[in-house]
């Protein structure tokens, strides 16, 4: 029988022997991989899914970055509801790439957007780019202010010191504002301020504009930390609710799809940017949905340590000890009980769809 090139392949390239016999244990990732070592600087940020990286890697004892703290006598699941802690800044959940370019210009007074203040439904002053990140709101605009400069530079602090950015793109729908464009993470008159179809946009970005916003935020990092280095995911959580006027299904498809094509493109075209598979060990079919809880959108404390099992693998060369994974088709009450449980996220998008709002 004649030779070609796939006789030569590794069984990682072929269905059968790679996914079809692996079930839900399922380690995708070949081929290079960024290293990490204990001294490395780790931040995060992204969409939700984000902050279990955060929790994970800080658990295993990695050097992971925190720039922005809460006051020492703040107890911890204040702090934690305040947004300390969750990411390396306290810039809550950034779902877009978009979101992420402009935090970096605002950050360095490169942008300043118009609509910069909100006001709360109780009274309170919201910031539009942090909505959720003060419990009930600030007080007044001025202590706002003084807020979000002070973030900003612990943003600049954590963009200048890392070593390893893991950013999680979560989402492609926006909301803009029609004045300068300026991204807001959920859309006015949700947590503050008041929507105004004059004044706010819904946009779903493209493959093309997200490729272009990782390269372009991939350039201003280096501008000021030359040898940073960027690991992109893609979220697996599904979208909660979508503008598009699709179904929220194909739009939750279409939205993944092109954040991992754009992700992709990027790791592939531009030097020290990684690619991690989580969406793909997540919702893959050798994972047959095990991963996520009854709702079909959280994912399970059992996803989540596997997803962090195989990133330690490849990334720092530790073999985390796991429980046995079993076959959905074997189940037992333990197992029911994990797939039961899942662990809570600050995930703000889930409040577009309070049905008691």
């Amino acid at each position: 029988m004649a030779d070609h090139p796939y006789r030569h392949l590794p069984d990682s390239a072929f269905w059968k022997r790679a996914v079809a016999a692996a079930g839900a244990g399922l380690d995708p990732l070949a081929g290079d991989f960024l290293r990490i070592a204990p001294t490395d600087r780790i931040a995060t940020a992204g969409s939700c899914f984000a902050q279990h990286v955060a929790r994970h890697l800080a658990a295993s004892g990695f050097n992971y970055l925190v720039t922005e703290t809460a006051h020492p006598i703040v107890p911890n699941e204040a702090a934690r509801a305040a947004g300390y802690g969750v990411y390396t800044a306290r810039y809550g959940n950034i779902y877009t790439t978009l979101q992420l370019v402009q935090l970096f210009d605002r950050a360095y007074g490169q942008f300043t957007p118009a609509e910069d203040v909100w006001q709360a439904d109780g009274g309170g002053i919201v910031d539009p780019f942090r909505p959720t990140i003060q419990p009930g709101g600030f007080v007044s605009e001025a202590e706002m202010r003084a807020d979000r400069a002070q973030h900003l530079g612990h943003v600049r602090t954590a963009f200048e010191t890392l070593d390893v950015l893991i950013f999680t793109l979560g989402l492609t729908e926006a909301w803009v504002s029609r004045r300068d464009g300026a991204a807001f993470p959920l859309c006015p008159g949700v947590a503050g301020g008041v929507f105004d179809p004059a004044r706010h946009a819904f946009h779903n970005l493209r493959v093309g504009e997200v490729r272009a916003q990782i390269e372009g935020f991939a350039k201003r990092l280096r501008s000021v930390n030359p040898s940073a280095r960027i690991v992109l995911t893609v979220s697996p959580v599904p979208l909660a609710a979508t503008a598009s006027g699709n179904h929220v299904l194909p739009a939750t498809l279409y939205s993944k799809s092109v954040l991992r094509a754009a992700a992709q493109e990027a790791a592939e075209d531009l030097e020290r940017v990684f690619y991690f598979p989580s969406y793909e060990i997540i919702t893959g079919p050798q994972a047959q949905g095990r991963f996520f809880a009854k709702g079909l959108r959280e994912v399970t404390e059992e996803g989540v340590e596997h997803v962090m099992r195989v990133f330690l693998r490849h990334a720092a060369g530790i073999n985390l000890r796991s429980a046995e994974l079993v076959s959905p088709e074997q189940p037992h009450d333990a197992f029911s009980a994990d797939a039961a449980r899942w662990v809570e996220t600050m995930c703000d998008e889930a409040m577009v769809d309070d049905e008691n709002a």
